[in-house]
């Protein structure tokens, strides 16, 4: 696994170390005690899949309240998305900057997102899918978001809106 940090402090890429021969490849996608050795969360409690039909969709973006804030470790397995992370640590240097990172399942390329971030998603093929490992249990109580699009963080996303839930379009504006 290789980890190059984004430019959101603790927020990496992580390509994969791919073994390869005439069958294909090998390659480790997981491994906490690696992650732990980078200073990162390596526990997983749940794995989550989402799934969206339409090209434009947007999912998120999300985050969890303390105590039961989450990091999540993000790939797509079928298609392309953009996934975008905000930095919702008021201490942070990078607080209130997103990024937008294309995963698609061909690149194999995965995100480590820290706690007190909030993540989403927008599908660039119709038929994309994403599945991440998640470091806590969910729970409703601390369900927390931030509105797509937010004029005080300003996400720049690829493609028109196409899909969107009532309840993610109406999230907040963030006011941390």
């Amino acid at each position: 696994m290789i980890f190059v940090e984004t430019k959101l402090k603790g927020a990496y890429i992580v390509a994969l170390e791919k073994r390869e021969d005439h069958r294909g490849f090998f390659a480790r996608s997981w491994d906490g005690n690696i992650l732990e050795q980078h200073g990162l969360i390596g526990k997983v409690i749940q794995q989550n899949i989402a799934f969206s039909k339409i090209k434009g969709t947007i999912r998120g973006l999300h985050y969890q309240k303390a105590p039961h804030q989450e990091t999540k470790f993000v790939r797509c397995t079928r298609g392309s998305v953009f996934d975008v992370i905000v930095d919702l640590r008021p201490d942070s240097a990078t607080f209130k900057q997103w990024l937008g990172v294309k995963l698609t399942v061909d690149d194999y390329k995965l995100l480590y997102v820290p706690k007190d971030f909030a993540q989403g998603f927008q599908s660039l093929e119709d038929n994309s899918e994403i599945m991440y490992l998640v470091s806590e249990v969910y729970t409703s109580a601390a369900e927390g978001g931030v509105r797509y699009n937010d004029p005080s963080i300003g996400i720049e996303w690829p493609l028109p809106v196409s899909m969107i839930t009532e309840k993610d379009a109406n999230l907040p504006d963030f006011s941390g």
